[in-house]
């Protein structure tokens, strides 16, 4: 075959090589990438890859309701009035109409009877911001189980609690916006908490309220925090967050193939993107759900806010039920000094005991690594039961959160189950400290207990249910090695390493400083890996495989030979007989 090369020739000599004219949003891309240089980084992030398992996902309902916050708070500001001047409702609920009420109160009525989907927006919003807490603490849990706040990640921890202390407080704010009866309530017992406080805690009250309590400037100002301040500090730790979560690279389970260097997932785009989308709108519409058919906080029930008056059974929303319920159990203890009253009962439980907990809360990276001397990066996650103090510390705080999220609802379990509440709050007084104690030890020896059940596993193989006679007449279950992917994660973990002080003098017998601190550091890492099992050595590995070998050598010489696979629920073996075919 033959080409006619003068038509390609003059075209090449005769006419110009022209490039194709670009797309607009190619030209727009190509305008951006030459200023801002985006290309290159961005090439590098859509290959970003992230792992996969469930427990991810509580990060991301966080992050999502986030979203549905902003989006459906956007919605509600529209509509509402921040102001406490007093006016007469004159809207469509009909068993408030005439009723003097702040305009906060008048416009949440409007919103929920008279605005085309308000009464949606403002349950979705309060159900987005139930759940953007409630993941956030569910996820700080699963990160300490896993050992994902060791280090690198130790600033990521840090900024978590934040957002778990942040959203909090942005909770309180927000419900405590549409002044009815119940926020008022609530309103009035922060007064109170800030008055605890010795010498400054009544010109704080003073300066934030405007005055007397309750002033008439309480609203705008948490309206200003509300929507202002403390969403803008949110926004900022949770880009925070994001950029340090791909700077470090996502954590990921052990497994074939996994290593501290690399990390096994699919691509930011478009696998990952795909189903992070979906899972986004999974929540939104969950929310949407619950907006929709599940009422929340029905402020028309309640009226508005009256100082004289208190809603009966009133509880906070679930998340600051924990120091109310301090608050009910803790005695009376007051001091007098001179004419100034020190509240002890209200300071401590509600002043002292949340910071002290979030300080703790704050520095649990920090005091592991200083009690085990592990300055080492770990991107490899720990099964909680391979950590038993560390699993075995965070249940003892669970159980103090629970005992004391209980108390704040003594007198709704009291009515409930027909019990005294005096008998409640003495019983609680002592479960919030012997209960944490027992949770602990239970917990560790638990772990314990799975560890050498893995080693079990691991050395003679799992029980397949099939029991073997001997001829001498003894009877045996009949075991199987696991499959080496499953050996391979139950032995990705390190050995236990307890810290070794230095000399606790030098050369010449003079003690070193700080030997007492290294003494007692050394005795809580021995403490903090106790009775921990150590995964099986190489030797221990092939004795006990050596050992399964021969058994089954001795086992197949039986008249009717069983392999094991038969029935064990690892294994599909249809119409396979157990014996020889018969």
């Amino acid at each position: 075959m033959s080409i006619d090369t003068s038509k390609v020739a003059k075209s090449n000599v005769d006419q110009a090589a022209t490039a194709k004219k670009p797309s607009p949003i190619g030209a727009i891309a190509s305008w951006a990438d030459d200023r801002l240089g985006l290309a290159a980084s961005q090439k590098k992030m859509v290959r970003k890859v992230f792992p996969e398992h469930w427990s991810f996902m509580l990060g991301e309902i966080a992050l999502w309701s986030f979203i549905v916050l902003l989006l459906t708070g956007t919605f509600l500001t529209l509509w509402f009035t921040p102001s406490m001047t007093e006016v007469t409702y004159q809207g469509s609920y009909d068993q408030l109409r005439g009723i003097h009420m702040s305009e906060a109160f008048a416009t949440t009525l409007n919103i929920s009877f008279d605005v085309r989907g308000g009464l949606l927006m403002r349950q979705m919003h309060h159900w987005s911001a139930m759940l953007f807490i409630a993941a956030m603490m569910v996820h700080l849990m699963r990160v300490f189980f896993t050992g994902a706040h060791r280090k690198p990640r130790e600033i990521n921890w840090v900024i978590g609690c934040l957002l778990l202390l942040l959203g909090t407080l942005e909770g309180f704010t927000g419900y405590s916006l549409p002044d009815d009866l119940l926020s008022g309530t609530g309103i009035r017992a922060a007064d109170g908490f800030m008055k605890s406080m010795p010498v400054v805690g009544t010109y704080m009250s003073f300066f934030l309220f405007g005055g007397e309590f309750p002033g008439e400037s309480i609203i705008p100002r948490l309206y200003v925090v509300h929507i202002l301040l403390i969403p803008g500090i949110l926004l900022a730790l949770v880009a925070a967050h994001m950029l340090l979560l791909v700077y470090h690279k996502h954590t990921q389970w052990p497994g074939p193939g996994r290593t501290e260097q690399n990390v096994v997932g699919y691509p930011l785009m478009p696998v990952y993107a795909a189903k992070a989308g979906g899972f986004f709108f999974i929540v939104f519409g969950v929310t949407a759900l619950m907006g929709a058919l599940m009422t929340i906080n029905p402020v028309w029930k309640y009226g508005p806010y009256d100082p004289s008056k208190v809603t009966a059974g009133s509880q906070p929303d679930w998340y600051m039920g924990w120091p109310d319920g301090a608050l009910r159990i803790m005695p009376g203890w007051e001091s007098t000094i001179g004419p100034y009253t020190l509240s002890w009962n209200v300071f401590l439980p509600i002043i002292v005991l949340p910071g002290l907990a979030f300080t703790i809360l704050l520095l649990l990276p920090f005091l592991e690594q200083w009690i085990t001397g592990d300055k080492r990066e770990h991107h490899l996650l720990e099964r909680p039961r391979n950590a038993p103090t560390r699993t075995a510390l965070m249940v003892a705080l669970m159980t103090f959160y629970g005992l004391m999220w209980a108390a704040g609802g003594n007198d709704i379990l009291a009515i409930t189950f027909d019990l005294s509440i005096n008998q409640i709050t003495y019983f609680l007084r002592a479960a919030v400290f012997i209960g944490p104690v027992v949770a602990f030890f239970i917990t560790r020896r638990w772990c314990i207990s799975l560890q050498r059940a893995d080693n079990d596993r691991l050395l003679h193989g799992y029980e397949t249910g099939v029991i073997m006679r001997s001829p001498e007449g003894g009877y045996s279950e009949r075991h199987l090695p696991i499959a080496d992917t499953r050996a391979f994660t139950l032995t990705s973990r390190d050995r236990d390493q307890p810290y070794v002080p230095s000399t606790a003098t030098d050369e010449n017998g003079v003690a070193a400083p700080g030997g007492r601190l290294e003494a007692l550091r050394a005795r809580l890492s021995a403490g903090w890996f106790g009775h921990n099992v150590q995964k099986p050595t190489r030797a221990e590995l092939e004795e006990g495989h050596a050992h399964a070998e021969h058994e089954h050598e001795l086992q197949s010489g039986l008249d009717h030979p069983a392999d094991g696979h038969q029935f064990d629920g690892h294994h599909t073996v249809d119409e396979e007989a157990l014996r020889g075919g018969h």
